[in-house]
C-alpha cells in the first residue's frame, strides 16, 4: 500500500457482525434460546463453585481444578453471550473497535487457559490413578495453586501477544465480521496490511498452547487406562475409571468442538454452518461441562443435593 492510499483510507472505528443475519425473522427466538442457555451456564458453574467451596467431601485438588475451570467457563461466555443478546434487538449489529479487541483478548485468555487446565486435571488423574501412595505429596496445596496458576499465565501471555499483534492491523474495509464474535483469523481476513507475522505467531500459538496440552492429556490417559486394567477386580476397575470418567468427557468435548471449529477446511461451509459450529465450541461446551460433571459424578450430585437441601454451612475453601 502506497502511503497515499494509506492516507486516503478510512480508519476503522467498529465491526458490524453478520452471525445469524440470514433469518431476521427469527431474531426474537435466537435471543430466548442463547438467554436460556446462559442462564443454565451461569447456574451450573455457580452451584459447582458453590458445591465445592462448602462440601467437605469437595476439598480436594481435583475438585478444587473443577472450580476454577467453572469459572473459567463463567468467564468465557460472559465474553460473547452479553455482546449476543443485546444485538439480537439492534438492527445493526456492532461492536466498537476497542471492544472488538476486548474481546478478542478475552476469548483468547480464556481458551488458552482452559487448553492447560485441562492438561493440568489429567496430571491429577493420572498422580491419583498411577501413583496414589504419592498423590499427598505430589499434589499438595502448593503444587495445585502453581498449576492454576500456571495455567492462567499461559492463557493471559498467549492472549495478550495475540492482541498486541492485532491492533498493530491495518484494517481499512469492509468492516464486516461473518460470524458473532471478534477472533483473530476473522481479523486477520479484514487486514490489508501485512499478516504473516500474525499467522506465525497464530501457528506457534496453537502448537505450544492447543496441541501440547491436548497431546500431554492424550498420553496422560494412555496411562491412566493402561493402570486401570491391570487392576485384578472389575469392582476397583470400574471404581478407578469413574474418577476420571467425567473430565474425560470434558476433554472429548472441548478438543472436539474446538478441533471441528478451528482446524476445518473454511471452504465450502455457508455462514449458518461456521455460527452453528462456534456455538458449540464457544456456547454449549461451558454449558455442558457442569451438566456432564453432575451426571457422571457421585460426590458433586450428593453435594447439589445437600446444598438444594439447605443442609450445609458455608466454609473455608481447601484444596
Amino acid at each position: 500500500m502506497t502511503p497515499l492510499e494509506m492516507n486516503n483510507q478510512t480508519d476503522v472505528t467498529e465491526f458490524i457482525f453478520l452471525g445469524f443475519s440470514n433469518h431476521p425473522k427469527l431474531q426474537g427466538l435466537f435471543f430466548l434460546v442463547f438467554l436460556l442457555i446462559y442462564l443454565t451456564t451461569l447456574l451450573g458453574n455457580m452451584l459447582i463453585i458453590t458445591a465445592t467451596r462448602i462440601s467437605p467431601a469437595l476439598h480436594t485438588p481435583m475438585y478444587y481444578f473443577l472450580s476454577n475451570l467453572s469459572f473459567l467457563d463463567i468467564c468465557y461466555t460472559s465474553t460473547t453471550i452479553p455482546v449476543m443478546l443485546v444485538n439480537f434487538f439492534q438492527e445493526k449489529k456492532t461492536i466498537s473497535y476497542e471492544g472488538c479487541l476486548s474481546q478478542i483478548f478475552f476469548l483468547v485468555t480464556c481458551a488458552g487457559t482452559e487448553c492447560v487446565l485441562l492438561a493440568a486435571m489429567a496430571y491429577d488423574r493420572y498422580v491419583a490413578i498411577c501413583h496414589p501412595l504419592q498423590y499427598p505429596v505430589l499434589m499438595r496445596v502448593k503444587v495445585c495453586i502453581f498449576l492454576v496458576t500456571g495455567s492462567w499465565l499461559c492463557g493471559l501471555m498467549n492472549s495478550v501477544t495475540h492482541t498486541v499483534l492485532a491492533a498493530t492491523l491495518t484494517l481499512c474495509g469492509p468492516n464486516q465480521i461473518s460470524h458473532f464474535l471478534c477472533d483473530i483469523p476473522l481479523l486477520l481476513k479484514l487486514s490489508c496490511s501485512d499478516t504473516s507475522l500474525n499467522e506465525s505467531v497464530l501457528h506457534v500459538a496453537s502448537a505450544t498452547i492447543g496441541l501440547s496440552p491436548c497431546l500431554f492429556t492424550g498420553v496422560s490417559y494412555i496411562l491412566i487406562i493402561s493402570s486401570i486394567l491391570r487392576i485384578p477386580s472389575a469392582q476397583g476397575r470400574s471404581k478407578a475409571f469413574s474418577t476420571c470418567a467425567s473430565h474425560l468427557t470434558v476433554v472429548v468435548v472441548f478438543y472436539g468442538t474446538a478441533n471441528f471449529n478451528y482446524d476445518r477446511p473454511r471452504e465450502g461451509y455457508s455462514l449458518d454452518m461456521d455460527i452453528l459450529v462456534s456455538v458449540l465450541f464457544c456456547v454449549m461446551t461451558p454449558m455442558l461441562n457442569p451438566i456432564i460433571y453432575s451426571l457422571r459424578n457421585k460426590e458433586v450430585k450428593g453435594a447439589l443435593r445437600k446444598l438444594a437441601a439447605g443442609y450445609m454451612i458455608p466454609g473455608n475453601i481447601n484444596v
